[in-house]
C-alpha cells in the first residue's frame, strides 16, 4: 500500500507493491463490455477503520492485480489489461446521511456514494479499473461504494476480490484465482465443439446505433431507479404456487423472474405484445471451469414471453431453459464467428442481442447466492448490499439478497411513466405478502 491520509479525509493510492505476472489479453466477452463500469455499495452499521481497509485492499491486489492495473488497445485491436500495480484510489468521506437515507439514495443517479470507473476513457488513458470510496454517515455507520472497470471481469470475479479483500483483513489465507495471459484461448480449451448457433451480439445499423446513442444520452432524465424488497416467506410462497401450477419444482429465481416480467408487462399495458427476458449465465458451472477463474465467463438466455402464457408457465419454461443451456443457448463460438465476419476492430460497434431498449427487452441479472453479504471487512460484515446506479440504462435490473441476507431485493431501471406506475402497484407486486410479514432489516422509504 502507498499513501497515505494528511487528515481523516481525502485520497490516498492503494497498491499491492508490486507488478503482476504479465499482461492478459481479454476475450471477446470482456471486449465488448469494455465500455461499462459496474458499481455497488456495501452498507455497515458501523464504521470501519480505512487503514485497515487500506492494508487488507493491497494484499487482495496482490492476488488478483488485474484490479490495479491499466487497460491497452494495441494496433491490431486486442484490448489488454497490464498488471503494472497503477494503484486504486481510495477516498474516505464524510456524507451527509444516515445509513436508512443513505441506503434510500441508491436509486438517484446523483447518490454520491460511489466514484464510479470511468469505463470508456480507461481504454484510451491510463485510468483506474477499481475505485473505492468509504463514505462515513451521520449516525456513525458507513457505506462503502466499490466500482471496477467491467473488462476485469464480471460479478463472480468482483466476488473473488471481495473473499480476498475480506480475507486480507482478517489475516486469513487468501484464495488463488485461475487466470490466464490469453483468455479467449484458455476458454477455447473449455467450449464444446459446437454451440446454438446463434451469436448473442449484433451490429446494429446506423439509425438504429444512434438511437441507441441518443438512449445512453438520455439516460439519466428518461429513466428512474426502483426497489422491492420480497421477504424470504414471500418469496417462497409464490415459488410454491407456481410449482403447483405448473407441476415441476422451480427455483426461486424462476418464479421471481416470471412473476417480475408479468407484473411489468401488466403495469406497462403490453400483455397483449410478445417481450423478451434475457437472463445472463454464469458459465463457469456449466463448462467445468473453477468458481476462481477470472473475466467475464457470461452466456445468456434469451426467453420471450408470448400473449396468454401464465406466469407459472413462463416460469416452468425458464427452468428448462437453464437445464438444456449448454445445447441450445451458449453460443461463444458464434459470436467469435460473427466477429471473425464482420471484423474484430468491430466489437465496440456490436451490442448485445438481449440490449434492446425500443422493444422492452428485460434483463435481469442475479447477484445472489455470491456470499458478499457473508464477507467481514475489517472484521465487520455489511447489513445490506445493493447495486448503484452507473448508466440508468432502460430495462435493466438485478437481483441480490436483501438486507441481512434475507430475502431479495430487486432493483430496475424503467422508463420514467413505468416506473411510477410500477410504484402505484403495490398490491399486483405483492400478491403473497402477508400482513405480519417482517420488514427487511434496512427499510427505506422508497423501497417497494
Amino acid at each position: 500500500m502507498t499513501g497515505t491520509l494528511t487528515s481523516d479525509t481525502g485520497i490516498r493510492t492503494v497498491r499491492a507493491g508490486r507488478p503482476g505476472p504479465g499482461s492478459v489479453r481479454c476475450s471477446v466477452g470482456d471486449l465488448l463490455l469494455a465500455d461499462l463500469p459496474v458499481s455497488v455499495v456495501f452498507f455497515h452499521d458501523r464504521p470501519l477503520d480505512p487503514d485497515a481497509l487500506a492494508a487488507g485492499l493491497a494484499r487482495a491486489l496482490r492476488r488478483l492485480p488485474e484490479f490495479a492495473g491499466r487497460l491497452r488497445t494495441d494496433g491490431a485491436g486486442d484490448l489488454w489489461i497490464d498488471t503494472d500495480d497503477s494503484g486504486v484510489p481510495f477516498t474516505v468521506a464524510d456524507a451527509p446521511y444516515t445509513l436508512t437515507e443513505a441506503f434510500d439514495r441508491m436509486v438517484l443517479p446523483a447518490a454520491g456514494l460511489v466514484d464510479h470507473v470511468r469505463a470508456a476513457e480507461a481504454r484510451r488513458e491510463p485510468l483506474p479499473l477499481l475505485t473505492v470510496r468509504l463514505n462515513r454517515l451521520t449516525d456513525g455507520t458507513c457505506a462503502l461504494g466499490v466500482s471496477w472497470h467491467h473488462a476485469v471481469g464480471d460479478m463472480q470475479t468482483f466476488a473473488l476480490l471481495m473473499r480476498a479483500w475480506s480475507a486480507g483483513t482478517g489475516g486469513t489465507d487468501l484464495p488463488e484465482p485461475v487466470r490466464a495471459p490469453d483468455r479467449d484461448a484458455h476458454l477455447d480449451a473449455h467450449l464444446p465443439a459446437e454451440d446454438c448457433g446463434t451469436p448473442a451480439l449484433r451490429l446494429p445499423d446506423p439509425a438504429e446505433s444512434a438511437e441507441l446513442r441518443r438512449t445512453v444520452a438520455a439516460a439519466a432524465l428518461a429513466n428512474r431507479t426502483v426497489q422491492a424488497w420480497f421477504s424470504p416467506a414471500e418469496t417462497e410462497r409464490l415459488r410454491a404456487a407456481y410449482s403447483a401450477e405448473a407441476g415441476r419444482r422451480l427455483s426461486a429465481n424462476d418464479a421471481l423472474c416470471a412473476h417480475l416480467l408479468h407484473v411489468l408487462r401488466e403495469v406497462d399495458g403490453a400483455d397483449a405484445e410478445e417481450q423478451t427476458l434475457t437472463m445472463p449465465v454464469n458459465l463457469r458451472r456449466p463448462l467445468g471451469l473453477p468458481d476462481t477463474t477470472l473475466g467475464n465467463l457470461l452466456g445468456e438466455i434469451r426467453l420471450p414471453y408470448r400473449p396468454g402464457t401464465a406466469p407459472a408457465r413462463y416460469a416452468a419454461e425458464l427452468r428448462t431453459a437453464v437445464e438444456e443451456f449448454t445445447e441450445k443457448h451458449l453460443s461463444v463460438r458464434s459470436n467469435l464467428r460473427f466477429l471473425e465476419q464482420v471484423g474484430r476492430d468491430r466489437a465496440a460497434e456490436c451490442v448485445p442481442v438481449g440490449f434492446d431498449p425500443a422493444r422492452r427487452t428485460l434483463t435481469i441479472s442475479s447477484w445472489c447466492r455470491l456470499g458478499l453479504q457473508d464477507l467481514p471487512l475489517a472484521g465487520h460484515r455489511p447489513v445490506a448490499f445493493s447495486p448503484a446506479a452507473t448508466l440508468q440504462l432502460p430495462w435493466t435490473s438485478w437481483l441480490v439478497e436483501g438486507p441481512r441476507g434475507e430475502g431479495h431485493l430487486y432493483t430496475l431501471v424503467l422508463p420514467t411513466r413505468t416506473a411510477a406506475r410500477l410504484r402505484a402497484a403495490g398490491a399486483l407486486l405483492h400478491p403473497h405478502r402477508h400482513p405480519d410479514d417482517p420488514a427487511p432489516a434496512l427499510a427505506p422509504r422508497k423501497l417497494l
